[in-house]
């Protein structure tokens, strides 16, 4: 439910791995055009994915996919607030199509997957929505815009979040999800089980570290090219990264971070702590020093502009 940008991508290696999928979408001319095969993206794979695929359909009625499918997984857009949490209307929104659907059908076990980013504490809130015969999984994507294929068969990690309670009668399902990834990784990712809370935390914490390692590689490069030893921060990031404890990855000096994740991830584990009473401001300093970074290399690309020809930014 959900056929976005990752949402496709993730039903098309369903497809791929060789179950049978529905997939639903609001948009309407979108349902019609993945029916037809013919959607246009700059997502790398997604079109010929969808032209080799012969087990992917589409409607615009979430009750359908929930009807007819066992495990039901949401894509759909979680927007941040104002004050960094989450919105997850949309994701209430098809709690209760399930409400509807199961309450005019035989009492079927239904296994839902939220997949989209929440706040700690929702998932537990749409279990106590659901009827028991519905199971609700926590099972969020680690993936970067424009290499979305790659990053889901490549995962480092699958994290699974479970009803704690009920973790004995749910340890097939969570078999189930872990083959799925099995089935559409070329590399076998580590399965981290816990419950939804910890899941929903871990999600956002994972990111907001991501966040606070590239704004410290920029913040030193900065630092580097004010002491005059601009032409040596790749040598100094590359030393500090050989350290294992550290490692080179995401220790660059470039643009700062941005995206659907990375930004939003960090706002909301800042949103979540101040929520429980901690004034742990890491996130809203990571952001600062991202904002801070952005000025720097607008001042940074103007003074290496001696000539002051006239240039622009492609993207």
């Amino acid at each position: 439910i959900g056929a976005g940008r990752l949402g496709i991508c993730f039903a098309l290696l369903c497809e791929q791995a060789g179950y049978d999928v529905l997939v639903s979408d609001v948009r309407s001319d979108y349902v019609a055009d993945l029916n037809l095969k013919k959607i246009k993206t700059n997502e790398p794979e997604v079109e010929y994915l969808l032209g080799q695929s012969k087990n992917l359909r589409a409607t615009h009625d979430n009750r359908e996919v929930i009807r007819e499918c066992d495990l039901i997984y949401t894509l759909v857009p979680t927007p941040s607030l104002d004050d960094g949490s989450y919105d997850v209307s949309a994701v209430w929104q098809v709690v209760e199509n399930i409400k509807e659907e199961m309450s005019s059908a035989a009492n079927n076990v239904k296994n839902f997957v939220v997949g989209c980013t929440t706040n700690p504490g929702d998932c537990d809130e749409f279990k106590k929505e659901l009827p028991d015969s519905v199971k609700v999984f926590y099972n969020p994507e680690f993936i970067a815009q424009g290499t979305i294929i790659k990053n889901l068969r490549e995962a480092d990690m699958v994290l699974l979040g479970y009803d704690a309670d009920s973790y004995s009668s749910d340890e097939q399902v969570i078999h189930d999800i872990s083959s799925l990834y099995k089935k559409i990784q070329v590399n076998r990712a580590i399965v981290c089980n816990m419950s939804l809370t910890a899941a929903e935390i871990t999600k956002i914490a994972v990111n907001c570290y991501l966040t606070t390692k590239i704004s410290y590689a920029n913040m030193l490069g900065d630092t580097l090219n004010r002491a005059g030893c601009g032409d040596e921060v790749v040598s100094v990031l590359g030393a500090i990264g050989t350290d294992s404890r550290i490692g080179r990855k995401f220790l660059n000096w470039g643009v700062g971070y941005g995206g659907p994740c990375l930004p939003r991830d960090n706002r909301a584990f800042a949103a979540f702590a101040q929520k429980l009473g901690m004034d742990y401001n890491l996130g809203w300093c990571t952001d600062g020093i991202n904002n801070e970074h952005a000025e720097f290399l607008s001042d940074y690309w103007l003074d290496m502009n001696h000539s002051k020809c006239p240039f622009y930014f492609d993207y």
